[in-house]
This record gives C-alpha cells, structure tokens and sequence, in this order.
C-alpha cells in the first residue's frame, strides 16, 4: 500500500463549499463496520440522564451515597501505564466535597491518574504549579478538580479563571466542569471566546459567575471593559500553557495578569514546555511546584507508521486505508484550511461520510460540527493544527497525517488525538520525499519510532473489542494486564 499507484491518479478537485463544514456521502461497507461511535454515544447518554431521581430529596446522612449515582457504562478497554502506573491514591483520598466526587464517579473516572495525584493536592494547597504530562492522560482532571473544590458558593464574584487558546477547547471544559459540578449546589461556569456575540457575555456576566473558562482575546476585552472584574480571583489555570505562552497570547496574558490580586495562584499545565516559559515562570509564579511526568514524549498506547506516497498518491493511499482500517473515529490533518476543504469535499465523493473544520469558518458551523463530531454522528473529520490542542475525543481511534506536520511538538498533539486516557490507538503518515528528512527529525527529537505500514495492520493495536478485558476479571488481573501493555 505504502507503494501503491494508479493509472490516472485523481487529483483533488474544486469545491462548491458547504460552509457548515458537514459533508455527507454514502458509508461504504468495507472496513469500517465497527460498532458505531460506541464510546461517543455511550458518554453522550451518560452525561444526559440526572444522577438522582428528582423525588428523592437528595442524599441524607447515613446514607450510601454512592448506591444513587447512575454510572456510565464501565469502559472495559485495557490502558497503558500512561495512567495505570499510580501510587495506589483514591479521589476521597484529597477530602473532596461529597458532592464533587459525585460529579466525578458519574463521569467515569474511577481512580485519580499520575498527573492527578501529583497535582490534586498540590492545587488544593494554594501553591503555584508547572506541570508537563503527556496529551490525554488527565490534566484536564487535575486542575478542575481542586479549583471547584475550592469554589466558595457564599461568595458572588469571579474565583477562577481558565485561559485556554481554542474556542472548542473552552466549551469542551466548561461541559466537563458543569457536569463534575452538578452536585456541588450552584457553582456557576461560563465560557467566553472571540467570535461570540459580545453583548450576551455582559448579560451574562452581570448575573453571578464563579468561573470563567475563556480565550485570551474575549476575556481581556470584556476585563478592560469593566465587565469582567477578576481583582478578587484567587486562581488562574493556563491549560495548553506552550500555546499560551507563545507570541501569539504572551501579551495577552500578561495583561490579564495585571488585574490579577497579587496573592493569586497560578497553575501551568502542558505536555510541551518551550525556554520561554521559564521567563514567565520567575517572573510571575512563586516557587512553583515542578511536575514532570514526560520521561517519555509519545503515548504508549500509539502505533506510528508512514507510507511513502507521491502528492498525486495521498487520496488513493487515503482511500485504501480507509477500506482496510476498522476506523471508529478518525481525525485527517491538513496543512492549510484551502486543503482541508478539497479534502473533505474528495473524501465525500469516495462514499465516506465526513466533516471538516478550520479557523476561517463561521463560530457558529464550528460550534456544530464539533458537537456534532464528538457526539457520533460522524466518522471521518478532517482539520488543519485547530483541533491538535486539548480536544478529547474518546472514540477516535484513528489520526492520519494527510500532510506531515513540519515541528515534533506539532506532531505530538496531533497523534495525540488518539489514544486518549492510556487507550491504543493508530497514528498513520502520508509522507513524500520532501517530508523524508523532517520525518527522520521528528523521530530523533521525539525519541520514538516511526515504522513503514505493513501490508496489514493487526487490530489488537487500536480496535477496542480486541484489546478489552473481561469486566467481571478480577480487579488485579486486569490491572497486571493493564501494566503489561503499558512495558510492551
């Protein structure tokens, strides 16, 4: 396959835009007759049905708590020591609220993984942090968690701040940080980024907000215009913080900071740190905790190959694997937003279901295609570096560089889409002779190993249902499988 050529190889052609970013065609049988999006739909129903029954009066004293949480279906997939290899801690380890390890048993998470552990109680103390751990494998968990832990509901203004750099990043932790605070008795989270109509972020904002999740830009603005009043904020979280702390948003950020208190708190999570960081580290985070968990850079549970293609090749080499692959999920990344189009518009016409998103679109169609994307309603997305950061997604299993990225930490957070929470999942490149030498590169920055693609790839490496331990084995046996897969 790697080799494969056609007699006329199709080139991509022009495109009548659909500017939803949502193109359909016929789903073709053949390799991709998984169960359908299993993971998206189960979260999906999980995360709409109330935990307590609406007669029931809440949780008395005395009474076992746990037994009236409605738990979403036990994911019986095997993971990497990415997440397995723990000291052992519990979330009722940290003295969380009751109400707030409710929130999170009913997201699914059964154990504190080891940037949780490392962070939980260090956040909760009031100390700054700098945190690098690898994509997928918790941070989101471990910085909301000690933040709405520490939400004072007696209190009427702005607590916590969380300053992300993509508009879907914002709306993907403001839903896991209402969901993890549903119980918790009114704790107020809104989001806000550019391309939003202004006006609504003021009503918004003139009612009692406790948390804001934000980019950079919208937050400021609102901040400057007297709207945002953060003088009282006693934490700031920078998810993403390379990106953020990048020239695109150090400014930025740093303006923000001004109108901080000065006995703020400031937490640094990210899976790449640059030298600029240290800058912004002495300057304004005070003798910050330092977590590393990134002996490694990639994910264990990722299986990396390339196919060596001439341009004229990609979408037949493209087609081919989708006909061979058993793709739950898949995300196509492209070098530019005009590629990205053409892409889509060419897969579609191949008979995959498929859709698309870039910066230059409306919000609007942003908004939808990435809701609709993470909920299941289809397979295939392609993109261009928007959607490398942060964007948890757990039924892609599937991450195709239809363009090599040029930088590692590109890399990284694109093959970080897959694999999420210590799963196995596929990372597949379509590399041409210009890209031979950024290849070899990459390789060496990033210490890991990038093979040629076999003729076939065995389905135990990023299927679920053929690397899944039985959930009625015993808790030991599927944790020995689990560390067994992470030292593989």
């Amino acid at each position: 396959m790697a080799t494969a050529r056609t007699a006329n190889p199709a080139p991509m052609i022009g495109l009548n835009k659909a500017a939803n970013g949502q193109l359909r065609g016929q789903t073709k049988p053949a390799g991709q007759q998984s169960g359908l999006l299993a993971t998206a739909q189960q979260s999906s129903v999980s995360q709409n049905r109330s935990s307590i029954p609406q007669n029931s009066g809440g949780i008395k004293f005395g009474d076992d708590w746990k037994k009236c949480l409605e738990l979403p279906p036990k994911d019986t997939r095997l993971r990497t020591s990415d997440v397995t290899s723990t000291k052992g801690n519990e979330f009722e380890d940290y003295c969380l609220k009751r109400e707030l390890l409710m929130g999170i048993f009913e997201m699914g998470w059964e154990k504190p993984s080891p940037i949780q552990e490392e962070s939980i109680p260090i956040a909760l103390s009031g100390r700054d942090i700098l945190a690098r751990a690898k994509n997928g494998t918790g941070k989101s968990g471990a910085y909301l968690i000690p933040l709405l832990e520490r939400i004072d509901l007696k209190k009427d203004h702005i607590q916590a701040l969380v300053m992300v750099p993509t508009r879907e990043l914002a709306l993907q932790m403001s839903q896991i940080s209402i969901q993890l605070s549903k119980h918790l008795g009114g704790v107020k989270v809104m989001a806000t980024t550019g391309g939003t109509n202004l006006r609504d972020d003021i009503m918004r904002l003139d009612e009692i907000v406790h948390v804001v999740i934000a980019t950079p830009g919208r937050i400021l603005d609102l901040i400057k215009k007297g709207v945002a009043k953060v003088d009282k904020t006693q934490m700031m979280v920078m998810d993403e913080a390379d990106k953020l702390l990048s020239q695109d948003f150090v400014v930025l950020i740093e303006d923000i900071i001004s109108f901080l208190p000065k006995g703020r708190q400031i937490l640094l999570y990210s899976a790449t740190f640059p030298i600029s960081v240290q800058k912004f580290m002495s300057k304004h985070l005070k003798k910050p905790y330092e977590i590393n968990l990134m002996e490694e850079l990639t994910l264990k549970g990722i299986t990396q190959y390339y196919a060596y293609v001439t341009e004229r090749q990609k979408v037949h080499c493209l087609n081919t694997l989708f006909s061979r692959l058993q793709i739950n999920q898949s995300i196509i990344f492209c070098n530019s937003t005009q590629r990205v189009e053409l892409l889509a518009k060419k897969i579609t016409q191949l008979g995959y279901s498929c859709f698309y998103i870039h910066a230059k679109m409306m919000q609007e169609y942003r908004n939808r295609v990435f809701h609709d994307f993470r909920n299941g309603l289809c397979r295939n997305l392609v993109c261009t570096d928007l959607f490398t950061r942060g964007i948890d997604i757990q039924a892609v299993n599937v991450v195709i560089n239809f363009d090599f990225p040029k930088s590692a930490e590109t890399y990284l957070h694109r093959i970080g889409r897959s694999g999420r929470f210590g799963h196995l999942g596929l990372a597949i490149n379509l590399i041409t002779s210009d890209d031979r030498y950024n290849l070899k590169t990459i390789e060496d920055q990033l210490i890991t190993d990038i093979k040629p693609i076999p003729s076939s790839i065995d389905k135990s490496l990023y299927v679920a249902e053929f690397h899944s331990v039985d959930p009625d084995d015993d808790d030991d046996i599927g944790e020995a499988k689990n560390k067994e897969l992470g030292t593989a």
